[in-house]
């Protein structure tokens, strides 16, 4: 039972290493499909083929452990993980039982040590870049400051108006309804109504601070370009893949309709 236990552990384990590991997994990918297509296997019956098809699951799990593994910096011998499996399924084992699970121990061990490693440095070039992001961003905003046409807010909102509307600017607390086109300092788009082809609709209570703040600026129908310091945008959390933490965000923002709230309308 001690030993079953200990299995289960360290299979659950590999399949760990094997899922946050998972591009290496996919790197390794495009080669395995250049290899020849190995010939069809018969089977006598369906019982043989379920027994077949278990040591083929296994035997792509343990391939990416390995590559999961190598990512940490931990090669691993396949030839003897294959011996020792032969070893194991004929209960014919060169390790003694206590020596095994002292030396599985010792390997999980250099792996959370290896992720913890791995870990620390993704986390020291994350806060590097976003130093360098806030740093880029104040420039670049310091900058744009001096240009005709910009106005800057108390908050360190900038804006421009570029086409002038009519009727009641939003309140805070009304639904807009707007086109909008988002990009990074560099020209990177990462959002865009405009490509979707559908205007979005939202409280405006709801979005990033810099929207809440400016769009109350506009009228029906006008057309502003919003230049949002990262501390009224998303912060050193960034969005997602597609916007850093810390980023400056440029957006063009259309408002086509205001929507009052049902206090604004009481």
């Amino acid at each position: 039972m001690k030993r079953l236990a200990l299995g289960t552990a360290v299979v659950a384990a590999l399949m760990t290493v094997a899922c946050t590991e998972e591009k290496a997994v996919e790197t390794a990918a495009p080669a395995a499909t250049e290899q020849a297509q190995p010939a069809v296997a018969t089977f006598a019956n369906e019982r043989e083929k379920q027994s077949y098809v278990t040591g083929a699951f296994m035997g792509q799990q343990m391939t990416r452990m390995l590559e999961a593994y190598k990512e940490l910096g931990i090669e691993l011998d396949a030839k003897q993980i294959e011996q020792g499996i032969v070893d194991g399924i004929n209960n014919n084992s060169q390790v003694e039982e206590a020596e095994l699970q002292e030396v599985l121990a010792a390997l999980e061990s250099e792996r959370m040590e290896a992720v913890q490693a791995l870990q620390a440095k993704m986390e020291e070039e994350q806060a590097k870049a976003t130093e360098e992001a806030k740093a880029a961003g104040v420039a670049f905003l310091a900058e744009n400051a001096k240009k005709e046409g910009i106005v800057v807010t108390e908050s360190g909102l900038q804006y421009e108006v570029v086409e002038a509307g009519e009727g009641d600017s939003p309140a805070a607390t009304d639904t807009v309804e707007v086109h909008y086109r988002g990009t990074l300092i560099d020209g990177t788009q990462f959002d865009s109504s405009y490509d979707r082809g559908q205007p979005a609709t939202f409280p405006l209570n709801q979005v990033i601070a810099g929207w809440t703040e400016g769009v109350q600026l506009m009228k029906p129908g006008s057309k502003y370009r919003f230049y949002i310091p990262s501390d009224l945008a998303y912060g050193e959390r960034g969005a997602g893949d597609s916007v850093p933490g810390n980023s400056t965000l440029i957006f063009d923002v259309e408002l086509l309709s205001v929507n009052p709230s049902a206090e604004a309308v009481q």
